[in-house]
């Protein structure tokens, strides 16, 4: 595995080594001692996947809030998704800002979030399927989230959405998130320091 950091401290774009040969290939995805080496979290708890018929689809923009807030492994298997990152650690020189990566099942990437950020996507293909791997356990109480569109975070959507929830289109912008729900930028200790 090979593991970039992104310009969102604490996030990390990791590319996995594929070996091939005429039956398909064989790849690693997950690694505890590879992620320990690179500075992440590597205590996942649970695992889910999400499956999106619609190309265009939007997902967005969610986080489980403080005090258990979660890191997350993201992967595409089936299709492509532009995946997002929004920095919301009150302090962090990033916070507002977003960083993206697209996921596909053809290019072996995944997206390293880490505690302090919301997550998102949007469908490039019809028939996604999402994993992610979470260092928390779902909390239903502690659901949060920003909306998909906020300009204070200006996102650059690659597609008119053509699918969302009705929870999704009703999240509040940045500005009126509690930061009481959020988890303040430590310096010396996020995720990627070492």
């Amino acid at each position: 595995m090979k593991f970039t950091p992104t310009p969102l401290a604490g996030s990390y774009e990791i590319e996995l080594m594929p070996l091939g040969d005429d039956r398909g290939h064989f790849m690693r995805t997950f690694c505890a001692n590879e992620f320990r080496d690179a500075g992440l979290a590597s205590d996942f708890v649970q695992a889910s996947v999400s499956r999106n018929s619609e190309k265009g689809t939007v997902r967005a923009l969610h986080f489980q809030a403080h005090p258990r807030m979660e890191d997350r492994l993201v992967r595409c298997l089936s299709g492509s998704i532009f995946d997002v990152a929004v920095d919301l650690r009150p302090g962090s020189p990033t916070f507002g800002q977003w960083h993206a990566i697209i996921l596909s099942e053809e290019n072996h990437l995944q997206f390293f979030i880490p505690k302090g950020f919301a997550h998102g996507f949007q469908t490039l293909t019809d028939n996604c399927v999402v994993s992610y791997q979470m260092t928390e356990f779902f909390d239903p109480s502690l659901t949060q989230g920003v909306f998909w569109n906020d300009p204070a975070i200006a996102i650059k959507w690659p597609l008119a959405p053509t699918n969302q929830s009705p929870r999704d289109l009703d999240l509040p912008k940045l500005c009126n998130i509690d930061h009481a729900v959020l988890m303040p930028f430590d310096n010396a200790n996020h995720a990627g320091d070492k």
